[in-house]
Formats: C-alpha cells, structure tokens, sequence
C-alpha cells in the first residue's frame, strides 16, 4: 500500500524541513511548496492526501490559498490544516470558514498533528505504525 502523501505548504524552510524529517520518520511521503504557487503547480503532479499550510506566506496567504483549492473541483476535498503562529479566536476562525479541516497554532505538538493526519486519511492509521 501506498505512503499517505502530505504536502507542506510554508515560506519558512526550518519549519518544511522539520515537519517533513517528523512526518517522513512516521511514514508519511511528503512534497514542500514554499509558497501557494509553487502548491498549484504541484497538485496537478503530486495529489497529496493532506496539506498543511501556514496563514502567513508570500503571494497569497494562506486563508485565500485554502479558500482557492477549495473552489478547484479537482481538489476541494482534500483535507487542508492550517499551521501558524497566528492562534487567536478570529484567525482559527477564519481558517475554518476557508474550509480548512483544522487550525492548529505553533509552537506545534507532533504527536496531536500526527493523530489529526491519521483521523483525516484513512490509510494512514493502518499504515503508521
């Protein structure tokens, strides 16, 4: 069976980095897109099960970038979780009406994130050990 695929959508490379080095070593196969464009020019190669998604990117943020896949037909129902430094009542908020699936604030705890993905795709939880 295949790895569940996790795309990290975040301008901060320490923060890609770490979470995908978390995810890979739980058996996760993770893509990074620094910003939104580089994720929808990568959804159309590389379908991920889940996106994470910081609220604070260059380009588009991240609010107007879940709202936008989530208008794409093709892609609305993948599951979009917002990380961010951002964690007051009205960002969460803002996250959810943008369709996001959860709104989880940094500093992150790995293991909440890594049993939110399992929830979300299915095959994760028979996969992951």
């Amino acid at each position: 069976m295949p790895k569940p695929k996790v795309t990290i959508v975040d301008d901060d490379r320490d923060t890609r980095e770490m979470l995908s080095f978390a995810l890979e070593s739980d058996g996760f196969e993770v893509n990074a897109a620094a910003n939104g464009l580089r994720l929808i020019s990568s959804l159309q190669l590389q379908r991920p099960d889940v996106i994470l998604m910081d609220v604070n990117m260059s380009w588009i943020d991240g609010f107007e970038l879940c709202k936008a896949v989530k208008k794409n037909e093709q892609f609305r129902d993948i599951p979009v979780i917002f990380i961010s430094g951002r964690g007051d009542a009205e960002d969460r908020r803002r996250g959810l009406e943008a369709g996001a699936a959860d709104y989880l604030v940094k500093p992150l705890d790995l293991t909440a994130l890594i049993e939110r993905l399992r929830e979300l795709i299915p095959s994760a939880a028979s996969e992951v050990p």
